[in-house]
């Protein structure tokens, strides 16, 4: 399919073309709208002034009803008018963003009051009654407030239904990302000022604010209109603070030091030990680790032109340090050597920056730049686990980079009174890149030391000198363009644009180093049993120096070079306001993906329409903001990553098994018998496959039908509560399956010889797929396997989610709100993410890859939290002294149990420990029990004393007040991965705990 293909959603694009509308304050914008009822009297107008002079004069209709949509976040006066008199005002309206704002004017205005009669009101309903979506909006003020981590994602843990991730991923810039509704952490999306900084290629996290500079965090966890799609998990949409009429600066310093650190707790084999243990039960000394940050953060912004050029300046920068002790077997992401522990270096800058131009009453232009990176370097010493103690130097940690910048534009045009047209557009370059530091290219990288043969290393586990286990240097480019108009036409604002995202991968891939392969060592316990049957390799017991059970095996990979993603997106909404008291939005979305090998050839496309109807309703049931009824209905489309689209360059990944007889210096071994050939599980040979051996025919993208049904209500003058029920059903998604052997057994019984050599397919799992396989003479044909002929259940994933809430509306003096969820998230497929098996992206996750695998695979999922209990809020005792707290109380997920398959523990699809069986027995998710409850209070304190004018702020934040440290999960592989089934001493062992207490101390100055 080319690039024009995409373009050819013929229904919908003639439909915009032909209407050229779109609307105000819906989804990920940067917007709000103002709304309200005025008096039944001729000749007036509803006038709105900002702080940063954007102004509008609006006109009433017949019915006494005026809406001014797309409107800047901020602060506004709204003041009803007649022949350029003021009549009544409403001082220091908040707008947030997509969010409405009720202003009306309900007192009758008489005319002898027409002359220069002011009436204050500054009170307005407490209700958003012009939204049918879901979504948590986190203004400044409660950032500054609340004992949070200084980040967007813990601020997103606010809303109802986020959790922390179960399979402890981070952003590329190393922020602990964040599960909505039960979906996988790739599947969110991220939004500054209204343009996606997602991560192009894995979803993983995105381009942030920094944190003093977020004006408003909008969190969406359903609901959203049909202007938005590409996310079936939550959205963050960040808007940053904008210059007004009066100036502004001022800066911050933190400070968390390591002594006011408590210590994480140590862990510890909790299934045996291995033939040889380093330090006894010991696995990860933790307590060892030493960690320490600092910020330092600066602002400034104000008019350039007063009522017309405004701008905003800020720049972050955190600095982290400290030592990481590894575990005795493995490593991290920044040092992957066993039997080490590394000082590092962490940096972390973040700027922003923003104009604000007001061209005309009618024409605004706002220009946004941003940036969020991860600078990290750090020494490597070897580690004694008996003494806990570094000993000698081993080399330097990879210096390493992550992170980008983003530019974008936005033009906003009132044409008229009832026809704005906006348009942006922006680019964002990334990276994430690890360098190696004085890199020994002839050194060879050992894993798996602890398997090692004794006789031959002396009983201590011989790591070699090489610290580099794999190089890699890529970089990304991503664009956005949206544009659209929006018209009033009486009680319908009927929306129609374009939604189009472009994202390439340069340089993607990465290879083993050194000599180009890594050294593995193993062990079994009966090296008379093949040790991989599935792969063809044989018993130990035959080859020389095999009748002990130590091998080792050699290791390549090499992949990855240049991808390309386009996404297409066309989209009408009609929100139309059927009384005073209803409101309905019907909206369609029509999504389009293509992604692209080196080649420039399509190996996934979905540029078919796919339609996604969107359906929502507010009931103002008063007819006075004081209590809403919503609803919501729609389907929503994921494209697919750039990461997927590895294996349609061609890669390699091979073992290949050894016997030896010796163990040198350096950690290699040495006396080599060769026990097989390379051998890959996903046949990747390294072989460049022809695209249709990609891809089954008519792939459907992956999609998810969301449902929601809620109430919110006044409760007194200063109470609001409430209750929700979501839920959401994946209908496709898109994984790699790699029983090609399945595929050619099929095509031999239709009388077709398969030569295309496969390595996987990617398929929409649980349902019949048609495969493309090519015949000796060259020529493909379609061969279809029922779900049933691939041995599949069907794919699953549900979640429900029955929320209820109490706030209490900041009244000047405190601010609190209490959220339970009660979820359940139940299936056989956790979507892009594996939790259990810490695996991101459908090439690394072992769902689908074989029918054996997915046997008993269905129960409770990795990101599946029973119960949630969020509380928080902050109290303004004096005008001096403020406190705040942050209570998180999270039921623990499933835990699993993954062996050797079936009762007599067989190694069919050479997995090794990866089957939904246990010691035996069957195992399906959850049924090894449940995790821990994840418990933990934050408390902060602020003081801004009277005689520095309050402009002086002093704060102390203690997170995590009792040191909760439960485990998030733990590893899930009962059996060693070789034959004949042996434990595995880390099964149950935690691999992710909740972080330590530790405190945080701030200096803040505001003018």
């Amino acid at each position: 399919m080319t690039c024009k293909g995409l373009l050819k959603h013929k229904g919908l694009v003639v439909a915009i073309g032909s209407l050229l509308m779109a609307a105000g304050a819906y989804g990920q914008s940067t917007t709000g709208n103002i709304y309200g009822q005025v008096p039944p009297e001729q000749d007036l107008s509803v006038l709105i002034r900002s702080t940063t002079g954007v102004t509008r004069e609006i006109a009433i209709d017949k019915e006494g009803r005026y809406n001014a949509t797309q409107l800047p976040v901020g602060t506004y006066t709204v003041s009803l008018r007649r022949h350029g008199a003021t009549l009544q005002t409403h001082d220091n309206v908040s707008l947030r963003v997509g969010v409405g704002v009720n202003v009306s004017f309900s007192a009758p205005v008489a005319a002898k009051e027409l002359s220069g009669v002011t009436v204050s009101a500054n009170s307005s309903p407490p209700i958003d009654v012009s939204s049918v979506d879901s979504r948590t909006v986190i203004t400044a003020q409660q950032l500054a407030a609340l004992p949070l981590a200084r980040t967007a994602e813990a601020a997103a843990l606010l809303a109802p239904g986020a959790v922390g991730d179960s399979g402890g991923f981070v952003s590329t810039t190393g922020v602990p990302l964040v599960s909505f509704g039960g979906s996988s952490v790739e599947e969110n999306a991220y939004y500054i000022n209204g343009f996606n900084t997602t991560d192009p290629y894995l979803g993983q996290g995105g381009i942030t604010l920094p944190y003093a500079s977020i004006d408003q965090e909008e969190v969406y966890t359903g609901g959203y209109s049909a202007q938005y799609g590409r996310s079936d998990g939550g959205v963050l949409n960040m808007i940053g603070k904008s210059g007004t009429n009066e100036w502004h600066f001022g800066g911050q310093m933190l400070y968390e030091p390591d002594g006011l650190r408590a210590s994480q707790d140590d862990t510890y084999y909790a299934n045996g030990l291995p033939p040889v243990p380093v330090a006894g039960r010991l696995f990860d000394p933790n307590s060892k680790d030493e960690h320490w940050t600092s910020v330092y953060d600066a602002y400034v912004g104000g008019p350039i032109i007063k009522d017309k050029l405004f701008f905003f300046v800020s720049a972050e920068m955190s600095d982290q340090g400290g030592q990481a002790v590894n575990s005795v077997t493995g490593g991290s992401a920044t040092n992957p050597n066993p039997g080490t522990a590394e000082n590092f270096k962490t940096r972390l800058p973040k700027w922003y920056a923003k104009i604000n131009w007001n061209i005309t009453d009618k024409n605004l232009l706002e220009l946004t730049g941003a940036s969020s990176k991860q600078e990290g370097m750090g020494s490597i010493y070897n580690y004694d686990y008996n003494t806990l103690q570094e000993t000698t130097f081993k080399g330097y940690a990879n210096d390493t980079k992550s992170g980008g910048d983003m530019l974008s534009a936005k033009f906003t045009s009132y044409i008229t009174d009832d026809l704005t047209f906006t348009a942006l557009y922006g680019k964002m370059k990334t990276f994430n890149y690890s360098v190696p530091v004085n890199y020994d290219p002839s050194a060879t990288y050992i894993e798996g030391s602890t398997y090692q043969n004794p006789t031959y290393n002396g009983g201590v586990p011989n790591n070699g000198i090489q610290t580099v286990s794999s190089l890699y240097n890529p970089h990304y480019l991503t664009s956005n363009l949206r544009v659209s108009l929006s018209y009033v036409l009486g009680d319908h604002t009927i929306t129609a644009g374009i939604d189009n995202l472009t994202s390439a991968a340069y340089d993607q891939g990465d290879t083993s180093s050194g000599p180009g392969y890594v050294w593995n060592y193993g062990y079994t316990p009966d090296p008379t049993v093949a040790l991989v049957p599935a792969l063809g390799v044989g018993a130990l017991a035959n080859y020389p120096n095999g009748g002990s059970g130590y091998y080792v095996s050699k290791n390549i990979f090499i992949g990855g070079a240049n991808l390309l993603t386009k996404q297409r997106a066309e989209y009408i909404e009609d929100q139309w306001q059927v009384s005073d008291r209803w409101l309905v939005s019907l909206g369609l979305r029509d999504d389009g993906f293509a992604n692209y090998n080196a080649a420039g050839q399509s190996y996934m496309a979905q540029t078919k329409p796919q339609w996604a109807p969107r359906l929502g309703f507010s009931w103002d049931v008063n007819g006075d903001g004081s209590f809403k009824v919503y609803g919501n209905a729609g389907r929503y489309y994921l494209g697919t990553p750039l990461a997927p689209g590895g294996p349609a360059n061609g890669y390699i990944s091979t073992q290949q098994y050894y016997t030896y007889s010796g163990i040198a210096a350096d950690g290699t071994p040495t006396g080599l018998t060769q026990v097989s050939s390379p051998v890959s599980a996903n046949n990747a040979f390294g072989q460049t496959p022809d695209p249709r051996t990609i891809t089954v025919q008519n792939l459907k993208a992956e999609d998810q039908d969301e449902f929601i049904l809620g109430f919110t209500k006044t409760l007194g003058p200063s109470w609001i509560y409430g209750a929700k029920f979501t839920r959401r059903i994946l209908r496709h998604d898109i994984d790699d399956y790699c029983d090609i052997q399945a595929v050619i057994n099929k095509a031999a019984s239709m009388g077709i010889d398969d030569v295309n050599n496969a390595s996987c397919y990617y398929i929409n799992p649980g349902q019949a797929n048609t495969f493309a396989v090519q015949d000796p003479t060259g020529a493909f044909h379609n061969v279809t396997l029922t779900n049933a002929e691939m041995g599949f259940p069907t794919m699953v994933r549900k979640y429900y989610g029955l929320e209820g809430f109490l706030e209490h509306p900041f009244d000047g003096r405190w601010y609190g709100k209490v959220d339970y969820v009660f979820s359940r998230s139940y299936g056989n497929n956790e979507g892009m993410g594996q939790t259990n098996i810490m695996a991101l992206a459908e090439t690394q996750n072992t769902y689908w890859d074989f029918p054996q695998l997915m046997e008993y695979g269905i129960g409770p999922q990795g990101e599946d939290h029973t119960h949630q209990l969020k509380a928080y809020g902050y109290y303004q005792l004096t005008p001096e002294w403020q406190v705040s707290a942050n209570l998180t109380l999270v039921s623990g997920g499933p835990r699993y149990c993954l062996g050797l398959y079936g009762p007599n523990q067989t190694d069919p699809v050479g997995y090794g420990s990866s089957y939904q069986w246990c010691n035996g027995q069957p195992s399906p998710p959850g049924a090894a029990g449940r995790l821990p409850w994840m418990k933990q209070l934050d408390l902060g304190v602020r003081y801004r004393p009277a005689f520095a004018g309050h402009k002086l702020g002093f704060s102390l934040d203690v997170v995590n007040v009792f040191n909760g440290q439960a485990a998030l999960n733990e590893y899930p592989e009962y059996n060693m991965s070789t034959l004949p089934a042996a434990p595995n001493p880390q099964y149950g062992t935690p691999m992710l705990l909740q972080q330590p207490r530790y405190v945080r101390f701030g200096v803040t100055y505001d003018y």
